[in-house]
């Protein structure tokens, strides 16, 4: 849970700590993590493998364990407050179901081109959203974090921020910040909400617009990256999924994308991709070109994600103890680290932390 000491913190944390930055020409690569020197470690959602993803708890915990950089994925709500959440549908990951009073909330929307049935952040006020509870979105492999159900809120992008300002102040450590834009274009066509309007907006009312700021800012989509990439100066980083292409660009595939012509295009508009782990380690152990084709066009690459639960891993890598078991992550995170990329996405940093002192001796 947050300490007492933060949370105090938290209430003059804007007014008293300067802005997080660092120097422009480290803005891509540097970061301070208890590893030196080895690759950037990006807490998934938090430490989401040990509390309830995207909750000031789980962020806290990510950067006492060693996180480089916290990730908060960011939806809207209908009066325009940019939250912490994993989707805009808010069932799997809060108690809105069992709420008597938001039945009515309840809505059939198509988004990217997938029917979801649920409640959905554009559908509530900030308020309303304050009276829900976090829940463990998939207890079948974290049943310990089900303990924690109910007990926090959902954040706001400030109050994240407002969070890593103050442990830094509290430890001395630079921490950065990675937030990722959920279905802007689907948000901008059929909720009429401009997701990258409203982030240029946090970005300069918190002073993290620049190049020194230590952020990065994602998206799996190419238009409202190239629309950032006009209006802030920060890092920019183009998600890419193993399947299909980019929403905005249906006439795009993600596997064209990751060709070094591909490659040199997206570094018109972005500072680095964000590839799903499987573009980087082949299901043999052998590793693919991606990393240094994505060098050699100035890209960095930040690949997701590393997990250690049996319900993540390939099936030759599962343990045993069903889908929360321990399998054998070591050996695939292992080989992800030595393609040289240059930080990873991860839900178990304490973890990563291991191997990583592991590599280095």
């Amino acid at each position: 849970m947050v300490r007492s000491s933060v949370l105090g913190l938290l209430a003059c944390a804007l007014s008293v700590i300067s802005p997080i930055s660092m120097p422009a020409s480290a803005a891509a690569q540097s970061g301070t993590s208890r590893v030196a020197d080895g690759p950037l470690i990006i807490a998934h959602r938090g430490a989401s493998g040990d509390r309830p993803e995207h909750t000031l708890a789980a962020y806290e915990l990510a950067i006492d364990l060693g996180a480089d950089y916290v990730e908060p994925d960011l939806v809207a709500t209908k009066d325009l407050v940019l939250v912490a959440r994993h989707e805009n549908e808010l069932s799997g990951t809060t108690d809105v179901a069992s709420r008597e009073e938001f039945e009515d909330r309840r809505r059939d929307k198509m988004i990217d081109g997938q029917l979801v049935a649920g409640w959905f952040a554009e559908d509530f006020t900030l308020a309303e959203i304050r009276t829900l509870r976090a829940k463990e979105r998939v207890p079948s492999a974290r049943p310990d974090n089900t303990a924690y159900n109910g007990l926090y809120q959902v954040p706001t992008f400030e109050e994240v921020v407002q969070l890593v300002r103050a442990k830094e102040a509290e430890t001395g450590r630079s921490i950065g910040l990675y937030p990722e834009l959920k279905h802007p274009t689907f948000m901008l066509q059929e909720a009429g909400i401009d997701m990258v309007d409203l982030l240029v907006r946090d970005l300069r009312a918190l002073g993290l617009d620049k190049a020194d700021s230590r952020i990065f800012v994602q998206i799996f989509e190419v238009g409202p990256l190239q629309r950032l990439n006009q209006r802030v100066d920060v890092p920019l980083v183009l998600l890419i999924h193993p399947q299909g292409g980019p929403y905005d660009e249906p006439e795009l595939r993600w596997a064209d994308m990751v060709t070094p012509a591909g490659l040199a295009e997206i570094a018109e508009y972005a500072d680095g991709i964000g590839p799903g782990l499987s573009y980087i380690v082949n299901e043999d152990g052998s590793l693919t070109d991606l990393v240094n084709n994505a060098h050699a066009a100035g890209l960095t690459v930040h690949p997701w994600t590393l997990r250690k639960e049996n319900g993540f891993l390939p099936s030759a890598l599962k343990g045993t103890g069903g889908p929360a078991g321990d399998g054998r992550y070591q050996w695939l995170w292992s080989r992800a680290i030595e393609s040289g990329a240059d930080g990873f996405f991860t839900d178990n940093v304490g973890e990563l932390v291991e191997v990583l002192k592991q590599q280095k001796r």
